[in-house]
């Protein structure tokens, strides 16, 4: 573990806890994305007139099997929100149809759903999920209280970003299905985390970050589209299109691929992320959630506050844990100025969480100082 670490960028001097906001690049895909970089400056007409179609199809084809999907139903985006955002602005519910999705979701998200929904006169409905969670079965019969006969889509994360729980959306996609609901996976927390097969799954929509646990670079991102809703979705920006260089093999990726001048380059990195992590990240993804589901017992004891989850299956490489009441309102700025210990204090639902990631470039010592520090405090 401890020759990883210099794989990575990372300051060295800083205890880094915090992968799950925006990930961490290591130096062979950073350098990888710098090489597509340059040659796109060498000769950038030809780069983005001929070179860029090939490059961006081995990227899909490397991802989709990755990902379990096919290559002509990724889109590449430079992030979940842009992704989502192009599925939602292409729904055509009627006024007083509902979106349904739990209080779980990422807020950014909630936000955007939210402005459509007024805009359009959808009702978004925040289907309450307590904490603890204790069984799938009662967490499906929770949500699941939520769905009416004016239900149309339903909108879950896979890995939550405040609570960093997995949600049981195999079974969700299930009994939507069985009822005529669409369905859209946030997986932004997925890939390079936990393992994901999308057509398995069944759902209807499926974003996931490169950039978080798969470790590309900043702005790599994407959106499944199953086959059969491709003739109804549309981008946001058009551009080009069929009328472009772009050559396919569809009309529906022309439509989507090219929007306007724009560097494509992290998109490029993708295959050279699969390989670094099926060589170095996925053989030391146990000693990671062995190390996570010691914080999730540590931070239990420390702070005298009851975990949101029975851990095990429920968390993967990140767990949130609630802070105490009387938790100093500066933690956070003590953590870092006094620490240099780089992790996200948050509210939820009321609450202030804490919520720590491990990977493959953090060793236990990092652990060890957290708590440590926190055990001074508490």
């Amino acid at each position: 573990m401890n020759d990883l670490k210099h794989k990575f960028l990372l300051d060295e001097t800083v205890t880094f806890l915090n992968h799950g906001s925006y990930g961490a690049c290591p130096v062979p895909i950073f350098e990888d994305y710098q090489t597509w970089q340059k040659k796109l400056e060498q000769q950038p007409v030809k780069f983005l007139k001929t070179d860029i179609w090939n490059a961006l199809r081995n990227s899909r084809l490397s991802l989709s099997e990755f990902v379990g999907c096919n290559e002509d139903e990724i889109l590449f985006f430079h992030n979940p929100t842009s992704a989502i955002a192009n599925v939602i602005n292409s729904l055509q519910l009627n006024e007083g149809d509902e979106v349904l999705m739990t209080d779980h979701e990422y807020g950014a998200l909630v936000r955007q759903w939210n402005l459509w929904g007024e805009k359009n006169k959808v009702n978004v409905i925040q289907q309450k999920i307590p904490v603890p969670v204790t069984s799938k079965k009662e967490f499906v019969e929770n949500f699941f209280r939520g769905v009416t006969k004016k239900t149309k889509v339903i909108f879950i994360s896979q890995i939550t970003s405040p609570t960093a729980i997995i949600f049981p959306v195999e079974e969700i996609i299930n009994m939507a299905k069985e009822k005529g609901i669409l369905t859209i996976v946030d997986g932004a927390h997925v890939p390079g985390h936990i393992d994901i097969n999308i057509h398995e799954l069944g759902c209807d929509f499926f974003t996931g970050a490169i950039h978080k646990w798969l470790c590309g670079p900043k702005g790599s991102s994407f959106l499944y589209v199953k086959k059969s809703h491709q003739n109804w979705v549309k981008p946001i920006i058009y551009s080009w299109g069929k009328n472009g260089d772009d050559p396919g093999p569809s009309e529906f990726l022309q439509d989507f691929q090219w929007q306007g001048t724009r560097d494509m380059s992290s998109f490029l990195t993708i295959p050279k992320a699969i390989d670094f992590f099926l060589e170095y990240i996925q053989p030391n993804q146990v000693h990671c959630r062995k190390i996570i589901l010691e914080a999730f017992s540590r931070f239990k004891s420390i702070f005298g506050t009851n975990a949101i989850s029975p851990g095990s299956d429920w968390i993967g490489q990140m767990v949130s844990h609630p802070l105490p009441k009387d938790t100093p309102t500066d933690l956070k700025e003590i953590l870092w100025n006094k620490h240099k210990i780089e992790i996200p204090i948050f509210e939820w639902n009321g609450d202030f969480y804490i919520r720590s990631s491990f990977q493959v470039y953090n060793e236990k010592k990092d652990l060890d100082s957290l708590m440590s520090v926190l055990g001074s405090i508490f």
